[in-house]
Parts: C-alpha cells; sequence; structure tokens
C-alpha cells in the first residue's frame, strides 16, 4: 500500500501540471508555506502536518492536500539543501506571480500559515517568521486592493 501511495504522489508531483487543474495556484499555496518553513534550518514534521491539516481545509480532497505537502517540502528541500532556490528567491516568486495573477492574493490565508509558528522553540526563528508573516500580509492588502480597482 505505501509503495503504491508513494509511486502515485510521485508522478503526480513529477507530472503535477499535466494532471492537476490550477497546479500554479498550488504551487502558489506552497511557495507560502514554503518560505515560512524554511525560515527554519531544521524544519520538522510538525510543519508538514499543519501543511497537510491546510491542504485538508483548503482543497476538501486527500490527494491534493497530499501534492501540497509533497510540493511544498521538494521547496523547502530545495532550499535547505542550497539547490537553487533561497527564501529570497521564493519570496520574489511569490511577488512575480501575483503581479502576473493579482487575485492569488486571496490566497494568502495567514490563519493558515500562522500555525506553523507554533513548531518552532527558537525565538529568533520565530520572529523571522513573523515577519515573513507581516510581509505576506502586506502583499495580500496591497494586490487586493489592485483587484478592487
Amino acid at each position: 500500500m505505501a509503495i503504491r501511495f508513494s509511486f502515485k504522489h510521485f508522478l503526480f508531483n513529477a507530472f503535477r501540471e499535466l494532471f492537476l487543474y490550477h497546479h500554479s495556484s498550488l504551487e502558489f499555496r506552497a511557495k507560502l508555506f514554503a518560505t515560512v518553513i524554511a525560515a527554519d534550518d531544521h524544519a520538522s514534521e510538525c510543519e508538514f502536518d499543519l501543511v497537510k491539516e491546510a491542504g485538508l481545509s483548503i482543497y476538501h480532497e486527500e490527494d491534493r492536500s497530499d501534492t501540497l505537502v509533497l510540493t511544498t517540502r521538494e521547496m523547502v528541500d530545495k532550499v535547505l539543501k542550497n539547490n537553487g532556490l533561497d527564501i529570497d528567491a521564493l519570496i520574489e516568486d511569490i511577488i512575480k506571480d501575483l503581479k502576473s495573477v493579482p487575485r492569488y492574493a486571496l490566497k494568502i490565508d495567514l490563519s493558515l500559515l500562522e500555525p506553523v509558528l507554533a513548531c518552532q522553540d527558537d525565538p529568533d526563528i520565530t520572529a523571522y517568521q513573523q515577519n515573513i508573516l507581516r510581509l505576506f500580509s502586506e502583499l495580500r492588502s496591497e494586490y487586493e486592493a489592485k483587484i478592487k480597482s
């Protein structure tokens, strides 16, 4: 059963652009979660369990929620392994996505991102994560105003 799950999700992850409806929206959300999680060099399963819960509340589908977790985990791993991605690049990608699709601002849901901070014991990392969330809040407000006008 575990091998079937792993293979299925490996294929979903590798070909998510083909198999998933609104894959770019899911990737945008994964970037938000990854930015907050990657602020901690020692991300634990606690954070990814919260991403899974958030995915279930957003999509109401186990498969999409699992894909959100896998995509987030992939981005966090790239940041932590210095594999061509860092937090600044993730933030730049988020801003670029917002410029091209301003309605993505509505996908910045701090009530889903804030619980990730509870997994952290280090006050310095928590402060860094709070600053990231503050930036996301400002971006949401800025781009929400553009949607309304």
